[in-house]
């Protein structure tokens, strides 16, 4: 979402980027539920012990805002990262933010990553569901207005 909102991406190229990878979070989830029983947890999100709703809320919005800033930046035409660097700076980049939010929520920043197992492993992680879609889809907007806000897009256009 926040790739679309930044002007990086059709809608076209969105909706089905979505569609495709919640597609393949549930072919994933499907194969740790044949591997590893659907009892597993399927490694679905969920609010850790001591966490509240909104910590959760804050956290995913805060870390899919960050991860989608690096994203947005590491693969700018004018102020990216050279050669393969921007694929290096985003996984280094959802290492980080993986470290820090799996206290608070196991760490989605993605809608997609979520709905696959939450949907296979049903209970909390269905009831909690929205919490991964909502948070990450604002934090990813947000991300986008920050992007815009200081300027980055015109910079995509002049090239």
């Amino acid at each position: 979402l926040g790739v679309f909102l930044s002007g990086k991406m059709s809608f076209k190229d969105c909706g089905l980027y979505m569609v495709f990878q919640i597609i393949g979070a549930l072919l994933a989830a499907a194969v740790l539920c044949a591997l590893a029983g659907c009892d597993s947890g399927l490694g679905a999100n969920a609010l850790q012990e001591g966490i509240s709703m909104q910590q959760g809320i804050i956290a995913e919005v805060v870390l899919t805002m960050l991860f989608v800033l690096v994203v947005l930046g590491a693969t700018s035409k004018t102020n990216g990262a050279t050669g393969n660097f921007a694929g290096l700076a985003i996984g280094l980049s959802l290492i980080l933010i993986h470290l820090v939010g799996i206290h608070y929520t196991g760490t989605s920043v993605n809608p997609a990553r979520s709905i696959g197992p939450a949907l296979l492993a049903g209970g909390q992680a269905l009831t909690d569901l929205w919490i991964f879609i909502v948070a990450p889809l604002v934090g990813g907007a947000l991300a986008a207005l920050i992007w815009k806000c200081i300027g980055c897009e015109k910079c995509e256009k002049e090239d």
